[in-house]
């Protein structure tokens, strides 16, 4: 049975690139009747944190993912690490190493001078023949895996097709720190073999590991896992995503408005397609994912394609459950929010009303502001244009017409909307531009009688009043 995991190292949010790899195994086990494990890989002592965590796990469960085992935690397996590090040590493959870190440096500087990869040189490492160094008073020693020195480490990318490096170019790296810890390659094997993965989807970045940890699951017995590594994510100026290119964290586009089924189907086309398909419900991603149709290249992230999935997302989103979605939206622009039947529907006519017009619910909350306020700034630049001298008196009519309206439906307003024009023997711009201006506080906006029905009479008498006084 295929079985895949979701290894987060909690040292900060989760970021972008982590979510695709994320929806990308979710999407893999499930596409093949598998199952997924997620599991924090938290042996970074000093920078993983507990709130790291805590932001990892509101991501996931905002992009609605859910696994089948975990979470498990690294630093609650270190006996286990142990267990495997002594059984290394009894068949020779690993050794105590005892370098201080002074020689360490003398080892890096040689390196360089000759203009070489830094790298061990195997003082330590015992073979046939050769005569160990006296053991040092004082000094802790770590555990290095005794790394093949001839032939070549070679895996089948599910992505990139066949890859290998010579073993002489690998290093025999510390699998336990001198005060007994494990080290990141290591305990990734070493779990991996436990909870039986046999499928590791991850970032392209881990290549190099990924040499490393099969001469483990080698010197174990243990079967290597199909390995798939995805091509990094860059931003639309062609260099790796990070901050300048706007949000690079998951939750960051929660705080911009974006739903999260906006978000999971712009990561799924990152470097994945079903022919010239865009927009696919979860059910369809999960039906057509293949690896097969991973691409080898890198991505570039594009904000506009991506706002215009949110888009569409809200606009086909339930108007009820949207505005639900947007209260808290609202409350951070100072709009206070009720659960109340009256306001509820109120405010899923609001969202009916201007939805279409909004990219995101940060702008679709600052676009129907203005029907939760008394009163309205005004657009400096639709001010001078629409409320002037010429416009007052039309202004004025509109106050004496809508004041006669006894019925404050949409079909009345159009009616008497449309009255002014005949009464003023004007175009319908020459009405509907300062009525918009000074009701809205724009010359954007729903159609004009829909917009009167949801500011209410009241306030549109008073904001005309309001506009008049201040020409």
């Amino acid at each position: 049975m295929v079985k895949t995991r979701f290894a987060p190292s909690p040292t900060g949010y989760l970021h972008i690139g982590g979510a695709r790899t994320a929806l990308f195994s979710h999407l893999f086990a499930l596409h093949n009747k598998g199952t997924t494990v997620l599991r924090i890989e938290d042996t970074d002592l000093e920078r993983s944190t507990p709130e790291a965590v805590a932001a990892i796990m509101e991501s996931l469960e905002w992009l609605g993912f859910q696994y089948d085992e975990g979470p498990y935690y690294q630093t609650k397996r270190f006996d286990r690490y142990k267990e495997v590090v002594a059984e290394l040590l009894e068949k020779g493959h690993a050794y105590y190493c005892y370098c201080t870190p002074e020689e360490l440096a003398e080892m890096r500087a040689k390196a360089e001078a000759k203009k070489e990869k830094p790298r061990y040189d195997g003082t330590w490492r015992p073979e046939p023949g050769k005569t160990l160094p006296e053991i040092p008073e004082g000094i802790k020693p770590v555990v290095r895996f005794k790394n093949p020195q001839v032939g070549v480490t070679s895996f089948t990318d599910l992505v990139h097709g066949n890859l290998s490096v010579q073993n002489s170019e690998l290093d025999d790296l510390i699998i336990a720190r001198s005060d007994g810890s494990p080290t990141y390659n290591f305990c990734v094997v070493v779990d991996d073999v436990d909870m039986e993965i046999t499928h590791v989807i991850r970032g392209d970045d881990h290549i190099n590991n990924t040499y490393r940890q099969v001469n483990i699951f080698k010197a174990l017995g243990k079967p290597v896992p199909h390995f798939a590594h995805l091509a990094m994510i860059l931003g639309d100026d062609g260099q790796k995503l990070s901050k300048r290119h706007g949000a690079v964290g998951v939750m960051e586009y929660y705080e911009r408005g974006f739903l999260p089924e906006a978000v999971i189907n712009y990561l799924v086309r990152l470097g994945w397609s079903h022919g010239d398909q865009e927009i696919f419900t979860f059910e369809e991603m999960v039906q057509y994912f293949d690896l097969k149709n991973v691409s080898k290249s890198a991505s570039a992230f594009n904000t506009s394609k991506l706002l215009w999935l949110n888009q569409h997302y809200m606009i086909e989103k339930n108007p009820a459950e949207l505005g639900q979605l947007l209260k808290p939206f609202l409350e951070k622009i100072g709009i206070q929010t009720e659960t109340t039947p009256e306001f509820d529907n109120f405010l899923t006519k609001a969202v009916e009303a201007h939805v279409k017009r909004a990219e995101t619910l940060v702008e679709l909350a600052e676009m129907i502001k203005y029907l939760f306020i008394d009163e309205i700034e005004i657009d400096e630049a639709a001010k001078a244009k629409q409320l002037t001298e010429v416009s007052k008196p039309v202004l004025e009519e509109l106050v004496r017409v809508l004041g006669d309206v006894t019925e404050w439906e949409p079909a009345e307003l159009d009616a008497a909307v449309k009255t002014v024009t005949k009464n003023l023997e004007v175009g319908m711009g020459k009405v509907g531009m300062p009525l918009r201006t000074a009701i809205v506080g724009r010359t954007n906006s729903p159609n004009l009688d829909e917009t009167l029905y949801l500011v209410g009479k009241e306030r549109t008498l008073a904001r005309l009043e309001r506009a008049i006084a201040s020409i």
